[in-house]
């Protein structure tokens, strides 16, 4: 069985499909680079994840997980392209807050432009959330 935390990040992919604008292209930790036709894409990607310092009980620990949503865009203006896909995801990630029962808690925690200087017709939004989850002392899949 997968972690939790593993579990999650499916569960997000699964949840983005039918994002405005951006089709097929959601990708779980992409390593290549994007041609210019691919725009606008997500890429989901996991960052930081703590346990609580105390556990919930003899058998629980609470978990707080950092998730990367990272929206590539391409125009004139390509954070203003990326707007759509942006409020999209940001609607589909909060309307079940349980991610299907995996976790206790999703939240957004900041939208950080980045942009390309070398083609500043590209640029990556990133959208960080926080995502609290519980699992077992001894399983990270329970």
């Amino acid at each position: 069985m997968a972690t939790k935390r593993e579990q999650i990040l499916a569960a997000v992919a699964t949840t983005l499909a039918g994002t405005t604008g951006v089709s097929t292209r959601i990708y779980r930790s992409r390593q290549e680079a994007f041609a210019r036709n691919e725009a606008p894409a997500i890429v989901i990607e996991p960052g930081n994840d703590t346990a609580a310092p105390e556990p919930v009980s003899t058998c629980k620990i609470d978990w707080t997980f950092t998730l990367v949503v990272a929206v590539y865009a391409r125009g004139t203006i390509p954070d203003q392209s990326a707007d759509a896909t942006i409020e999209s995801l940001h609607s589909k990630l909060l309307a079940d807050r349980s991610l299907g029962g995996l976790a206790m808690d999703i939240w957004p925690q900041a939208v950080d432009p980045q942009f390309d200087k070398g083609d500043l017709s590209a640029a990556w939004i990133v959208c960080t959330y926080t995502v609290r989850y519980r699992t077992g002392v001894t399983d990270l899949g329970s």
